[in-house]
């Protein structure tokens, strides 16, 4: 049985982020929220309220502050209670307004499927960043949740929202460095609209977790001892890359699960960042490493902010591993994305440095006044916010990452 989140939940994680926080907002927005969506149910027959709760502690496990908070557990109030702006601008005032107010026009947009539709739809997701990153954060809070409990929807809903969801709230997810959350977006969204080819994949890495399971131990050890020896102490891990990664892949490369090798994926965290380019000597001399697939993000991090080493060598069996190397520092960055960086944690001003980093941002919002027909605006934007990767095959058989667009 799942977890029921509970308003002290939500406080506990927002203090473990903030000490001595000033929770009292939170309070009275579930207040305000119990008493709005009173006698409300969800499609599976529950409380509506348990909704806003999921939605407010997922942005509180984010590391956001009251504010953001209090609007997750908000967001649905105008659009699907009788509450208006003007009641939310009395009683919170207008900053929690203003950003309930931009989920609610975004919750209003059409995904269709005409070119001009798309346009409008990431016209206005770019307009609404713009104005206050927060309002997306919000959004994929409350997509995620909903997409948790897609099954209580019609088969023709479960599969719109999971197109619209892969299609733009999990790319939106990774361009804002929010890779967890990209990750379970894709895998939800993949199991509504290939749930064949899903189940398969997740039959296959059952059946592969027993053998693979003592794998990943014997060369998390050897890692943890080769970097011992050289002075090196830090987390090391081994997992399964995600179902729908998976699956690009096995599309990619034409192969079937038991043919491809490249399923797992190590990490290392350390504390600093010689020590990860030590690490990567270390992990040089002990596998060898695959040419051509060493990608330093620490030297030139990604317009995310995401910084690792990542490099694929030939395990202790002879099988491809990926594996990555980042400080504690970068991985709660790859974790929690633009949240991490966010100046409305949520006391501090907006310097220099968050300016640059969201440059991008700028660049979109000037992007969609310079370009005038929907075909051009669409694709655009994609272009910039969803930049997606092109693989080709050399004459040697080996894999080729190239930038969309590329030529040959």
């Amino acid at each position: 049985m799942a977890r029921i989140i509970r308003l002290q939940d939500i406080e506990d994680e927002v203090l473990k982020h903030h000490p001595g926080a000033d929770t009292s907002l939170i309070r009275k927005a579930y207040v305000f929220s119990a008493k709005a969506h009173e006698g409300q149910t969800r499609k599976s027959g529950g409380p509506y309220l348990s909704h806003p709760l999921e939605v407010a502690y997922l942005l509180a496990q984010m590391g956001l502050g009251p504010v953001t908070v209090s609007c997750g557990l908000l967001h649905d109030t105008v659009e699907d209670t009788p509450t208006t702006l003007d009641d939310l601008d009395e009683y919170f005032g207008e900053e929690v307004t203003d950003i309930v107010n931009g989920v609610t026009k975004i919750g209003q947009l059409v995904f269709g499927d005409k070119v001009t539709q798309r346009a409008e739809y990431l016209r206005k997701m770019v307009l609404a960043m713009a104005h206050d990153i927060r309002v997306i954060l919000v959004k994929l809070a409350d997509r995620v949740h909903n997409m948790r409990t897609l099954g209580y929807m019609s088969p023709e809903a479960q599969k719109r929202i999971a197109r619209e969801t892969l299609d733009i709230y999990a790319p939106l997810a990774g361009r804002l460095g929010m890779f967890r959350l990209k990750a379970e977006l894709e895998d939800l969204a993949f199991f509504y609209l290939e749930p064949e080819a899903y189940q398969q994949i997740q039959e296959g890495l059952v059946r592969k977790k027993g053998e693979r399971e003592q794998y990943i131990q014997e060369v998390c050890q050897l890692l943890r001892d080769k970097l011992a020896e050289h002075g090196l102490h830090g987390e090391v891990s081994g997992r399964f890359k995600h179902i729908y990664s998976i699956y690009r892949k096995l599309q990619l490369q034409q192969l079937s699960l038991e043919e491809l090798h490249d399923i797992l994926a190590f990490r290392i965290i350390l504390n600093t960042v010689t020590e990860c380019y030590e690490a990567l000597g270390v992990v040089n001399n002990l596998f060898r490493p695959v040419p051509g697939r060493l990608k330093d993000y620490i030297g030139m991090p990604k317009t995310n902010f995401y910084q690792s080493i990542h490099t694929t060598v030939i395990g202790p069996y002879g099988e491809r591993m990926e594996v990555q190397i980042r400080t504690q520092e970068m991985h709660r960055i790859a974790e929690e994305g633009i949240a991490a960086h966010w100046s409305y944690k949520e006391k501090r001003p907006f310097k220099e440095k968050d300016a640059q980093r969201f440059a991008w941002l700028r660049q979109l919002v000037d992007l969609q006044k310079d370009l005038t027909t929907p075909e051009e605006l669409l694709e655009g934007m994609r272009l910039e916010l969803f930049p997606e990767e092109v693989y080709v095959f050399t004459p040697r058989g080996e894999v080729k990452e190239l930038p969309r667009g590329a030529t040959p």
